[in-house]
């Protein structure tokens, strides 16, 4: 048997032989126009497919320049301000969007009712699934859990690698009407185990909304306002889709394109959407208004703020990474168009909630930052707050854990994974392969007696 030691020496050798000739000459990316990250040199998206399921939209070609825009965002065709305004102050519209987004129409007011009953019906998770899967292995991640129970579920299929349209419909909607239940079960379950807290398990209500059930399910007393409600559902409408280029939607049409079965694809998208760069940001947003609150005196004063902001951009505070999170995104310029409906909802809740002088101080932050970024970046593209800037704020008012924050999101975006893991299947495209090109060096066979590094 090989000692600990053994291994640990084993393991730095391999670890400085990495450092030491793993590191790719970075000049070969410009020599190869190597489109890192999927990107051109001015940072726009390689053209990697075509969708109907959403457009996003920061510029526009105005007599042949490249001209900012007021961000737009449109699902199926339908700009996502004109829905918001449509369903909301007379029902929840989360449903609405998942309909929207799988099959391409609105639906009549029978479509979303029977739809609603459906999405009812197939959320309670199978028999013991909850004490046999969730609970017995907690885990501190949520977002761990969602991936093995969405792996788990595929037993539970009598024909899980049926990739026909309509098993993966099927498929999707179980995914998308479970996933709340996961989540909020996951997170009891690992308050339990961890925190030593009392284990809190409350049934999801057919006839209520996914938000309703979410807060539902969270809460010791599953009580929750009519504005708690509609804010969440403006989250996860605002969360349920982005176009097929952003990194976890990619995921699932990089793996569909390989043939595999609907939970191989979802748990891969999960599996993106938990990295800090793409689902994590909305909490390193909250984790860096904490420092910023422990760190000035005076939450109104414009010059501190500043002050703390210019440290952050200077790599003096808070990770040391010179980013003013929440700030900025690779399509959008002049505005976030989910930012600005996101904005509106959380003054709402920030007024009902005592939560008036913390909103000031985002609006603030907001307004300083985008002037001090462009002038320490020499930047004439100008930048927005994105949907991450205020989202953790909302989380924060709906007393949502934070350990639920990125789990929220794949509830959300699941429904455009799906949307698009479908679309991908009905053009029946080629498995997305890129390529990358070696430049390392040929070398000759050694025999075992005469290898040394």
């Amino acid at each position: 048997m090989i000692r600990n030691d053994e291994i640990n020496e084993l393991i730095d050798k391999y670890v400085e032989f990495c450092g030491d000739s793993g590191q790719i000459d970075q000049t070969l990316y410009k020599k190869f126009d190597v489109k890192r990250g999927l990107r051109d040199s001015d940072g726009k998206g390689v053209l990697t497919g075509l969708t109907e399921i959403s457009d996003v939209n920061g510029f526009k070609d105005i007599n042949g320049v490249r001209t900012p825009i007021d961000g737009e965002l449109y699902y199926q065709g339908y700009n996502i301000k004109s829905l918001v305004e449509g369903f909301h102050g007379s029902r929840h519209g989360f449903e609405e969007t998942i309909f929207l987004l799988l099959f391409g129409e609105l639906p009549t007011e029978k479509q979303l009712n029977e739809f609603m009953k459906v999405l009812g019906e197939m959320r309670p998770l199978p028999e013991n699934f909850n004490r046999d899967v969730i609970m017995k292995a907690p885990s501190r991640s949520i977002m761990n859990t969602l991936q093995r129970c969405v792996l788990t579920l595929y037993t539970y299929d009598e024909n899980p690698d049926d990739i026909s349209i309509r098993h993966v419909v099927e498929q999707s909607l179980g995914l998308i009407a479970r996933f709340p239940v996961i989540a909020a079960y996951g997170y009891q379950s690992y308050r339990h185990r961890f925190l030593d807290s009392s284990l809190v398990i409350h049934r999801s209500k057919p006839e209520l909304s996914t938000a309703e059930n979410i807060l539902r399910l969270l809460r010791p007393d599953p009580k929750y306002t009519e504005l708690e409600a509609t804010v969440l559902d403006i989250c996860l409408v605002l969360h349920a889709e982005h176009g097929g280029g952003n990194n976890s939607t990619f995921t699932s049409h990089v793996i569909t394109t390989s043939g595999t079965d609907t939970y191989s694809t979802i748990a891969g998208s999960l599996g993106s959407l938990k990295g800090p760069r793409h689902g994590g940001a909305n909490l390193k947003v909250q984790q860096m208004f904490a420092d910023m609150k422990s760190t000035i005196s005076d939450w109104e004063n414009e010059k501190e703020i500043a002050a703390y902001l210019q440290d952050i951009l200077d790599k003096k505070a808070f990770d040391h990474s010179g980013l003013i999170y929440g700030m900025g995104h690779a399509i959008y310029t002049l505005s976030d168009p989910r930012a600005v409906i996101l904005k509106d909802y959380a003054k709402r809740l920030s007024e009902a909630q005592g939560f008036e002088k913390e909103f000031a101080l985002y609006d603030r932050v907001e307004n300083i930052a985008k002037k001090l970024i462009m002038k320490n970046r020499n930047r004439e593209k100008p930048v927005c707050a994105n949907v991450d800037f205020y989202s953790g704020l909302v989380y924060k008012m709906l007393r949502i854990p934070t350990e639920l924050f990125t789990p929220i999101f794949a509830i959300a975006r699941i429904a455009g994974w799906s949307a698009h893991r479908i679309e991908e299947l009905v053009n029946n495209g080629k498995i997305i392969r890129p390529a990358y090109k070696y430049v390392g060096e040929h070398k000759e066979y050694l025999p075992i007696e005469e290898r040394n590094w």
